[in-house]
């Protein structure tokens, strides 16, 4: 099967993302601008502001002389960006493999997207790109497309065609190319300037030069973008964000919107997901569902599990507790279930009973975490692992469930099950120095000891804190039965008064 690329060209991208957050500002004259060293210049503007002679590169004080009533936009590239990723996930409802194309700021932005092997999905690549720019049209954004067998060659016809849309024939590259202006090869603007003022105007002048001259005069540069736009030389597209390509998606030719026919379509999706882990020997940590809308927007759900799992039954039940969440709209004419985070998975003895063969990870501990995570939140569900330290609030730390066990030990020394998060400091009295207290106020309420049992004496991590002073810590009772953990923070004697904390 032949490689076919598809690119994406938003050439009034900057000003088109305006429209979007000001849709009062449809029809009156927009530019973007921005500093650039000491120049105030107009970086793009939109078709109302180009009628008034407004264009990209012109000092900012002739555009306003140009068109009074022109509105200015400072330049935002993160905001920009952020939207163009936001775009580049949308067109995964088309090819899982989409990439943001380099481009210069004002000079609008691109896409590209690997469609080998799923235009026939959608009716062909004609229909495929009309679906793409009409789409595009509802949601606010001018959009040209071109189909090739290289990203450099999509992107060349993209911007430089003339046309809408375009598609180049298998192998057509060569002759696609031949008629558009060099600037197409994504050159700089002096290689391309130095090229014309020679006469090489059109690509097509460059193929019957001798490659060491062509490299020899304007660099190895120019002759890789030839070379990578006609295929001698490999481009390869990365996805917007690393993904394992494992994914299952349904195409409805009517849209759906019950939520038990979500339902129903999602457990198909898991299904159909399973060969795919197991064929990979793989299980979901992370595992996505994207809901495409007929309004052009997405939603999702995600979950995640504690150990790898690719049990349908299992993941469905993790997944039904979000699936309130869709809000469906008009409907919804897409789902996708896209695996985000897969680990190697290998076989487990689940017992030797049939009963004990029950669905991987419906029935012990991590099916419970899972469960437990899906409902509280990840953060929420954790155990207690040692660490090397002798104080108490640094001597353990809450990890995942799962994580491996860490080289320290749990000291032997007998500790409350509640430690606070930070010692709190309390006003104690005490009949002796080393004596336990008589009693205590903390959280301005007043404890009589009955019993107390201690010291325990710490040493300080003298190597953590400088600073840090010997505690004596003691188990004490007051009289209406509550138990606590206190220490004494520092020697009398020493320098500085001894200070009285509650830990537990």
């Amino acid at each position: 099967m032949a490689r076919r690329v598809a690119s994406l060209w938003l050439p009034r991208f900057a000003t088109d993302r305006i429209h979007r957050l000001e849709p009062g500002l449809e029809g009156a004259p927009v530019a973007v601008a921005a500093t650039l060293g000491n120049s105030r210049l107009v970086l793009a503007a939109n078709a109302a502001a180009e009628a008034g002679g407004v264009g990209a590169g012109l000092a900012l004080a002739d555009a306003r002389a140009l068109t009074p009533q022109l509105t200015v936009v400072e330049h935002d590239p993160t905001a920009e960006r952020r939207l163009l990723l936001r775009l580049a996930r949308w067109t995964e409802r088309y090819t899982p493999w989409t990439q943001v194309d380099h481009v210069e700021e004002g000079a609008g932005a691109g896409l590209w997207l690997e469609v080998t092997g799923c235009a026939h999905l959608f009716g062909g690549e004609a229909a495929l790109l009309e679906d793409l720019i009409r789409r595009l049209g509802r949601q606010g954004f001018a959009a040209k497309a071109a189909i090739a067998d290289t990203p450099g060659a999509a992107s060349a016809l993209a911007r430089y065609s003339g046309a809408q849309e375009r598609i180049a024939p298998e192998g057509g590259a060569r002759e696609s190319l031949a008629e558009l202006p060099v600037a197409a090869l994504r050159l700089g603007s002096a290689d391309a300037d130095g090229l014309a003022r020679l006469g090489f105007k059109r690509i097509g002048d460059l193929y019957s030069l001798p490659r060491a001259a062509l490299a020899r005069r304007f660099g190895a540069r120019t002759l890789q973008r030839l070379d990578q736009a006609l295929g001698r030389a490999e481009e390869s597209i990365a996805p917007a964000r690393p993904e394992t390509p494992l994914r299952a998606h349904r195409l409805f030719a009517e849209p759906i919107a019950a939520a038990e026919t979500i339902a129903a379509v999602l457990k198909r999706l898991l299904a159909d997901l399973k060969p795919l882990l197991e064929r990979e020997g793989l299980g979901v940590r992370r595992l996505e569902l994207a809901c495409h809308r007929v309004d052009d927007t997405l939603q999702g759900v995600e979950i995640g599990t504690s150990r790898p799992v690719r049990d349908p039954d299992h993941l469905f039940r993790l997944f039904a507790l979000k699936l309130e969440r869709i809000d469906p709209g008009f409907g919804i004419e897409a789902l996708a279930l896209i695996a985000r985070r897969a680990e190697p998975m290998g076989a487990r003895q689940l017992g030797l009973e049939a009963r004990a063969a029950a669905a991987d990870g419906a029935g012990d501990l991590a099916g419970l975490v899972d469960r437990l995570q899906g409902r509280l939140g990840v953060e929420a569900v954790r155990r207690l692992d040692p660490c090397d330290s002798h104080w108490p609030e640094r001597a353990q730390a809450a990890v995942p469930v799962f994580a491996p066990a860490s080289a320290a030990a749990w000291t032997e020394a007998v500790r409350p099950p509640l430690l606070l998060a930070r010692p709190e400091p309390i006003e104690a009295l005490a009949i002796l120095p080393d004596a336990p207290p008589s009693q205590f106020r903390w959280r301005r309420r007043l404890h009589r000891v009955r019993a107390a049992e201690g010291p325990e004496r710490i040493a300080p991590e003298w190597w953590r804190d400088p600073v840090s002073r010997t505690r004596d810590y003691y188990r004490v009772e007051d009289e209406e039965g509550r138990r606590f953990w206190l220490f004494r923070e520092g020697l009398y004697g020493e320098a500085g008064n001894p200070r009285w904390w509650m830990q537990g």
